[in-house]
């Protein structure tokens, strides 16, 4: 008789904790009574909290990936191009709790809180690597390119986190990422 539990089911877990809870709520007991299993299960698929915390980050960047790699349609040519692609996906309500979590993970980094401090940066690392399959030019062009890009992208998805939809809008129409802008 093979294992009762899989790894999946404690991520699953470990996401709808963070989702519902934030990542400074994440522990392995909430994820062991969200599941319905003891601490000692949960330990044994995600041994430590890092394990925990990176394992939620990366689902939730893989499932963001997903969903803009389906938006990019082309090599985008500068970072305003590739954020004009990006910015109708990411500012889809579904992915507002997932940007809420960034900004968590991102908060606590900037407060030099491990594993966040270490895991934010690789992640952001990651993103602009991956970025730069999405853009034209030189591999130094693409990396200044894709690292404009996420800063462009995560500037006014905090703006819409913080101070919500209109203000995020009316930015990235100034920006130049939407519609004309207004006068």
């Amino acid at each position: 008789m093979g294992p009762k539990h899989t790894r999946e089911q404690m991520l699953a877990g470990a996401l709808d904790v963070a989702f519902d809870e934030g990542l400074s709520q994440l522990t392995f007991g909430r994820v062991a009574a969200r599941i319905g299993v003891s601490d000692r299960t949960v330990v044994y698929y995600l041994p430590t909290k890092d394990d925990l915390v990176t394992q939620v980050l990366l689902e939730v960047g893989a499932r963001l990936q997903v969903a803009l790699a389906s938006a990019f349609t082309g090599p985008a040519v500068d970072h305003l191009a590739l954020a004009r692609e990006a910015w109708p996906v990411l500012t889809r309500a579904e992915f507002d709790p997932v940007f809420a979590l960034f900004f968590e993970a991102i908060g606590l980094a900037a407060a030099g809180r491990e594993p966040y401090r270490t895991l934010v940066s690789q992640l952001v690392d990651a993103w602009a690597t991956w970025l730069t399959e999405f853009l034209v030019g030189t591999p130094a062009v693409r990396r200044a390119e894709a690292e404009a890009a996420i800063t462009l992208i995560d500037g006014l998805l905090l703006l819409r986190h913080i101070s919500g939809p209109a203000a995020s809008r009316r930015a990235a129409r100034r920006l130049g990422l939407t519609g004309p802008v207004d006068r």
